[in-house]
Parts: C-alpha cells; structure tokens; sequence
C-alpha cells in the first residue's frame, strides 16, 4: 500500500450542519472535572445582568482534554507570532467560583 492510499484511509469525513456553523459566543468557560471527565460550560455573561446561562457544555475524556489543551497552546502561539501577545484582561467580576467541584475559569 503506497502513502497516498494510506492517507486516505485515515482521512476522516466530518459534517458541520448550518446552525452548528454559526457558533455560540461565549466569553467565560467553566470547566469541572471528575475521575473520569472534563465538563466544559460556555457561558455568555452580558454587561449589567446579574444572571448568565450556560450555552454550550462540552464533556471530554482526560486524555482529550489533555489535546485539547494541547491543540489551543499551539494554536494560540500560532496566533501570536502573526498577531502579537494576546492581553489577559482582569478575570470577571461577580462570578460564584464553586459550583460544586474542582473549578477553573478561562
């Protein structure tokens, strides 16, 4: 089997529907763990509303969160040799921090 072949039999065909393209804006992450998981909660806080709901809740496994994180470092070391340091603004103010678990905020 030659390496063209073999190319694309580990090429994988993914689909991306309409209204999953357009995305949700999210400008705070939560993310919990267990044992066995890593919860990722996209929430959209809105300037003067003292209530945010979650959006969007990703679940991994460890070792996807592990390339995940992986795959952002990269990719944002990508962006900042093109682009410049990103600024790392103040965290948000008035956020409860313990939702029940092992938290972190991005």
């Amino acid at each position: 089997m030659d390496d063209d072949n073999q190319d694309q039999q580990n090429q994988l065909n993914i689909e991306l529907s309409e209204d999953i393209a357009d995305g949700i804006y999210s400008n705070l992450a939560i993310i919990t763990h267990s044992n066995a998981e890593f919860v990722i909660d996209f929430v959209r806080v809105m300037p003067g509303i003292p209530k945010a709901k979650v959006k969007s809740r990703v679940l991994l496994t460890p070792q996807h969160a592990k390339r995940l994180q992986k795959a952002l470092t990269d990719n944002i070391e990508k962006f900042e040799s093109m682009h410049g340091p990103i600024k790392d603004s103040d965290s948000i103010q008035g956020i409860p921090m313990n939702f029940g678990g092992p938290t972190a905020q991005a």
